[in-house]
This record gives C-alpha cells, sequence and structure tokens, in this order.
C-alpha cells in the first residue's frame, strides 16, 4: 500500500459525507425547481440544455465537498475539474436527467460518487456513491465491499433471466447521428426483450437495476458523471458493469445487468450493431 493509498478514508466514512450532501443538495435542487425553471444555455446541441439549477445545485456541492475535505479532486458536469492532492476524486452529477426536471417529470437524480485513482473510469477505483430522488425521497447508496442500499434495505439485482423475459433500460444521445445509430440497436434488441425502458436518467437506471426495477441496462455516449455512483450502486447489488469488449465502462459503451443475463445481452447487443 503507497503512502497516498493509506491516507484515503474508509470507503464507509466517505459515503457518509456524500449521503449528507447529496441530500442538502437535493433538497436545494427540488427547491428551486418548486420556484420554477428554464434554459440557461446548451451545450453538445440545441436540445442539450444546462439550466441556472443544474450550476447552483453543483456549486453549493463544491462548496460542502471542500467543507469537509478541503484537499480532494471534484470533477463535475458543469464546471471545471479542479485537481486535488489526496488521491481522493469526487465526480458529480448536480441534475441527472436535466430534460425530466425542466418538464417536471419526476425522475431526476442528485449523483455524487468518491473514487480513489484519477478521475477517468478505466483507472479509478470507486469507494462510495448516493444517487438521490429529490422528488421520491428515495436515496439509493453504497460503499466498496459494503453492499448496496435503499432507505437502509439491502439491494439485489434479478438473478436467471434470460433476455427473453428481460426488462432493458437504456437511452438515447443529443446528437442526431448516434440516435439514428442508437435506433437501429434498439429495433435488433426490441423483439428479443420484454420491453424497453427509456426513463432519461442513466443514474437512476442503474439504481433501478440494483434495486430489482429493471433486469439490465446499457447506453452509448455516458459520461464518467452519468453513470459513477449508480454504476458502483448496482456492482454492490450484484450486477455485472461493463464497457467495451468486456473491459471498463466508458463514454463508448456501458452494459450492466446480472451475470447470467449480461452474456447474452451483449451478444445481442453485438449483433444489433453496438459496440459491446
Amino acid at each position: 500500500m503507497t503512502a497516498s493509498e493509506a491516507s484515503i478514508p474508509a470507503p464507509a466514512d466517505l459515503l457518509e459525507i456524500a449521503r449528507d450532501i447529496a441530500v442538502r443538495a437535493g433538497s436545494a435542487a427540488l427547491e428551486a425547481r418548486r420556484a420554477g425553471v428554464e434554459v440557461a444555455a446548451t451545450k453538445s446541441t440545441p436540445v442539450d440544455i444546462v439550466t441556472a439549477v443544474d450550476r447552483d445545485t453543483e456549486a453549493l456541492i463544491r462548496e460542502l465537498i471542500l467543507e469537509a475535505r478541503p484537499d480532494d479532486g471534484i470533477l463535475g458536469e458543469e464546471d471545471a475539474a479542479r485537481v486535488g492532492t489526496s488521491g481522493v476524486e469526487w465526480i458529480v452529477d448536480p441534475i441527472d436527467g436535466t430534460v425530466n426536471f425542466l418538464y417536471g417529470i419526476p425522475a431526476w437524480a442528485v449523483s455524487i460518487a468518491v473514487v480513489a485513482g484519477p478521475p477517468n473510469p478505466g483507472e479509478w477505483t470507486a469507494l462510495a456513491g448516493v444517487v438521490v430522488n429529490p422528488v421520491t425521497g428515495e436515496l439509493f447508496e453504497a460503499s466498496r465491499g459494503g453492499g448496496a442500499r435503499l432507505a437502509g434495505r439491502e439491494l439485489a439485482v434479478n438473478e436467471e433471466v434470460p433476455l427473453s423475459h428481460a426488462l432493458v433500460g437504456t437511452g438515447f444521445a443529443y446528437s442526431a447521428e448516434r440516435r439514428r445509430e442508437q435506433a437501429q440497436v434498439l429495433t435488433g434488441l426490441l423483439p428479443l426483450a420484454r420491453d424497453i425502458r427509456r426513463i432519461g436518467s442513466a443514474a437512476l437506471d442503474l439504481c433501478g437495476l440494483a434495486a430489482g426495477r429493471l433486469d439490465a441496462f446499457y447506453e452509448v455516449g455516458l459520461n464518467p458523471w452519468d453513470h459513477a455512483a449508480g454504476a458502483l450502486i448496482a456492482r454492490e447489488a450484484g450486477a455485472i458493469v461493463t464497457g467495451v469488449d468486456g473491459g471498463p465502462e466508458s463514454v463508448e459503451f456501458l452494459l450492466a445487468a446480472a451475470p447470467g443475463l449480461h452474456e447474452e445481452l451483449r451478444a445481442a447487443l453485438r449483433a444489433a450493431g453496438a459496440p459491446a
């Protein structure tokens, strides 16, 4: 163990901090939503939006992180990355599901993960993760080796579900060209599965997998903050989470499912044209 590894707190301790920050940020975002919200800017395309609440919520999360752990790094969706010196990185999505948030659809979340190592899913070790849906009050959480929970209840993925009986979650990119490609994959997959769900928040999809509300989830184009907390929660609930060719999850591809279904779904997605 290196000196930097030895100085990293226990996952359970980091989870306690992350939980408190996520709850406070979620309450602030919900209060702001009730007061009204509008688009503040766009990002990759005209339909890829950001609201003032996204920015304000991330600013609050950063402030609370630095109060608790001033030497840590922070990678968030809305602001520049902060380089830390502790070996601990916080991966933050202040509002995952911004379009749902804008339209008042109750499927958006505050997602906060804590990792050791560089802010890259292929290189980090996820230590703690919290995903809060402020509208429903549900709080999903996990720590490395400590299991995944919802309201104190241990979570476990659905086992022994064949693809023909699987409810599969996915999402779509903001790029028109990538959406065409995703639609082609979906056309090949849909006849093979029980059904498809598009909820609009990757963080909640991964938590839904952990809670048995979905049997699998896949998507192309996710950023680290979209899945960092949710992927840990899914893994701690028994899911296999991979990227291209079974490697680490990345912007190119993410697939999460129980062990038996994972390989069957990966083969079906590859046959349908996904980079599985």
